[in-house]
């Protein structure tokens, strides 16, 4: 080739590699917004606000998250696919929106293979079961073994109808063969509020969302709804480990964009939420919460929802699960 070929494929290269940041250095002075389809205090809200800021400076604009609650996501998402779709607005959403709700609504207001592109995974959480200390029980053995002496169902809350925490119960109830008094809250403050006063058995929840609790000896945890032991919690066995097998969750966290989205666009997003989520003060923020910080490639996070959307369809169809 000659030298004015070579610079100029050279030259074409960089144009298409910076396409992807065009679409926000167009416009410098309008910010990034992260839609957070829950109220505000809770745990995907509070991993939006710690990436907020390393984000921020990955991209060189401000970021600033905004809480769009109801519907069970889909005012959230509907937030999204009605803002233009120059990469300025992502939604961060739990596995529960982008994955279980087109198997719990037949007439979801959006689809999430159509309408939304994957951008990357920001964490991996895990549940945890949870009973109020005052429970005799040590592990998840003593507790089936007292469910099973009952002559009335253990009550056992969950954050809703279709919820993570209601699935990996009916898990635990597969595994055992023990049918459990299923009693779900709008969310997950009030489902721990009555653990706390005793009002239910126990609840599987979100490791960040119960940590403290955990720690200052108000609950105790009985078993880990995952293949592995949590590092925070090195002392509670998984369910497989106690010999309930497909007891097995992960509530991960998520960021999507509009489909209509440049795919260069997706790629220079993809690139500042890598470099958010390595964020030394925000990575050891999320672990310290008991979350698994973790970034992914756009399609391996499309892979898992796929997957996961599969996963959770199966188990809603068995059990004839509608929402309210």
């Amino acid at each position: 080739m000659t030298k004015r070929k070579i610079f100029k494929s050279l030259g074409l290269a960089l144009a298409l590699a910076m396409t992807g940041w065009s679409a926000l250095a167009q416009t410098p002075n309008k910010p990034v917004r992260i839609i957070v389809a829950f109220a505000a205090g809770g745990p995907v809200d509070a991993m939006a606000r710690t990436l907020a800021e390393p984000l921020g400076r990955a991209l060189g604009k401000t970021v600033i998250v905004e809480n769009k609650p109801g519907a069970s996501g889909a005012i959230g998402a509907n937030e999204v696919l009605k803002s233009e779709a120059d990469g300025s607005t992502l939604w961060l959403t739990s596995v529960g929106a982008a994955a279980i709700n087109p198997a719990l609504f037949p007439k979801l207001s959006y689809n999430m293979q159509k309408d939304f592109a994957p951008v990357s995974l920001a964490a991996n959480n895990v549940e945890v079961f949870v009973v109020n200390t005052n429970n005799p029980a040590k592990d998840a053995v003593e507790l089936m073994a007292a469910a099973k002496a009952k002559k009335e169902p253990m009550a056992i809350a969950s954050s809703g109808k279709g919820s993570i925490p209601h699935l990996a119960l009916l898990q635990l109830e597969y595994s055992t063969g023990i049918d459990m008094l299923h009693v779900p809250y709008n969310g997950m403050a009030p489902a721990l509020n009555d653990l706390l006063g005793g009002q239910v058995i126990g609840f599987f929840a979100d490791v960040p969302a119960v940590m403290a609790q955990i720690k200052g000896g108000k609950l105790r945890a009985l078993g880990m709804a995952s293949k592995t032991r949590h590092p925070l919690l090195p002392e509670v066995k998984t369910f497989e480990e106690q010999g309930f097998k497909s007891v097995d969750t992960n509530n991960w966290y998520g960021f999507f964009v509009s489909s209509k989205t440049a795919p260069d666009t997706v790629k220079a997003l993809n690139r500042a939420i890598q470099q958010a989520v390595a964020d030394p003060a925000a990575n050891a923020k999320m672990t310290q919460s008991g979350a698994e910080p973790k970034a992914t490639s756009p399609e391996e996070l499309g892979a898992m929802l796929a997957a996961d959307t599969e996963k959770w369809a199966r188990l809603v169809k068995a059990r004839n699960i509608t929402a309210d």
